[in-house]
């Protein structure tokens, strides 16, 4: 907001699609820069189509995050995940006991006991695939501002302090990082 006029930020500020709306004034800008003749066609030309690789990645961006996730992905994870939670002692209760009866000979005691080492190696994979499914759920959106997701505030003002850096802009001027909230990057 600092960088704009009260006129460009009352026009951005009426458009639903705001980043389009300062791509388009940027475009603006270099279009009067080039008609008083401060930047000659070929820099007008290269600026333009650097304007245009914003956009196309600002479109893409902004199509990632609108993105409709078929719950039925979601769901579906869920399902098998239960699905294999339920059907895992069945496939690994007899092959413990099996390998009970192989070490009965040699180790009575273990071999007599060690189908129920079967209970805790289900739990645990069990455990094991729920929370790989929680992390796939908790993932789905990234750009929502949660804990887990990408921190785009913090990436996006770290660009602006290195740019501003190079401009050999008065320090005093630019911002510091965003403060970081129990671990958690904006």
């Amino acid at each position: 907001m600092m960088y704009l006029s009260e006129e460009e930020l009352k026009y951005i500020l009426s458009k639903n699609n705001k980043q389009t709306a300062i791509l388009y004034l940027q475009s603006k800008h270099i279009r009067a820069l080039k008609d008083k003749g401060l930047i000659w066609e070929f820099a007008f030309l290269e600026l333009e189509n650097v304007l245009e690789s914003l956009f196309t990645h600002q479109g893409k961006s902004e199509r990632i995050k609108n993105f409709p996730y078929p719950r039925q992905y979601a769901s579906l994870g869920l399902y098998l995940t239960r699905v294999f939670a339920i059907l895992l002692p069945f496939g690994l209760i007899p092959e413990f006991a099996e390998i009970g009866e192989t070490m009965v000979d040699d180790f009575f005691l273990i071999g007599q006991f060690f189908i129920w080492i079967a209970i805790p190696f289900c739990a645990t994979v069990s455990w094991a695939f729920h929370t790989m499914e929680r992390l796939a759920r908790t993932g789905e959106n990234p750009f929502e501002g949660g804990p887990n997701d990408v921190p785009i505030s913090t990436i996006a003002r770290g660009i602006e302090i290195d740019l501003r850096q190079m401009l050999d802009e008065d320090p005093n001027q630019i911002p510091s990082q965003f403060p970081e909230d129990k671990n958690v990057q904006m």
